[in-house]
């Protein structure tokens, strides 16, 4: 079924999403968002409007003060066409080993950032509950880590410190982005001394992030999840920055 798309092209001062964002609408239901509120209800209407009338192509320029009501006070520059499916960036790759507590609230956090394609190990079928992303079951996950994209992102919370341990080490071994692991202090001089027995070097090993997560939050799983995804989203914002500076 056709639908429109709606893509922010241009905006100016305060706005509610970056230039980029897209939305699918359909007659009956949307896609996404392009920030909510009376700019987006009126896109909405807009890209109904030309279902009905079987426009296909539509640009506009809507300031959000004087015009909608809103408070923000900028102006966003809007596309409607007609699409099948939104055209976004490519997700980057995150796997994240173990479904335990704090897996699962990592992922319930991840999972709906469209930033992110994530791939979910551990060691057997029962430990994932429903979920959308990608899983992986094996007995033992170190096998996995050499189909990991060179560019992935992986987090390590495993409830096995030896598990912990060896995917280190298999990460280590393989080309990646980043990785972070669970731990307390203790665990993590643990790890490093043994890492460099295993032959890594300290500029290896310190790419390692331990603890994961914002102390200050607290231990619960939740909290754990909250500042895991804020230092990724963080992160991911200023390498987008320093990119297109």
């Amino acid at each position: 079924m056709t639908a429109i798309r709606i893509t922010v092209t241009k905006t100016a001062g305060s706005v509610p999403r970056e230039a980029g964002t897209q939305m699918l609408v359909w007659a009956d239901h949307i896609e996404g968002t392009i920030g909510g509120g009376t700019l987006e209800w009126e896109a909405m209407a807009e890209a109904r409007r030309m279902l009905r009338d079987g426009r296909r192509l539509h640009r506009a320029t809507m300031p959000l003060g004087p015009a909608l009501g809103q408070c923000c006070g900028g102006s966003v520059s809007l596309l409607w066409e007609e699409a099948e499916a939104m055209t976004m960036p490519p997700a980057r790759p995150l796997w994240i080993y173990g479904a335990g507590h704090v897996g699962r609230a990592l992922v319930g956090v991840m999972a709906p950032l469209p930033d992110y394609d994530i791939t979910w190990v551990d060691t057997a079928a029962d430990r994932f509950p429903q979920t959308g992303v990608t899983t992986l079951v094996a007995v033992d996950p170190t096998l996995v880590v050499k189909h990991a994209p060179n560019d992935a992102d992986h987090l390590i919370l495993t409830y096995s410190h030896e598990i912990d341990l060896a995917l280190c080490h298999a990460v280590l071994n393989h080309d990646f982005h980043s990785v972070g692991l669970i731990g307390s202090a203790t665990k993590w001089a643990r790890f490093r001394s043994r890492l460099a027995a295993l032959g890594h070097s300290h500029a290896q090993i310190s790419r390692i992030a331990c603890p994961i997560g914002d102390p200050r939050l607290g231990k619960h799983p939740a909290e754990i999840a909250l500042g895991v995804a804020t230092a990724m989203i963080s992160a991911g914002k200023r390498a987008t920055k320093d990119r297109t500076a």
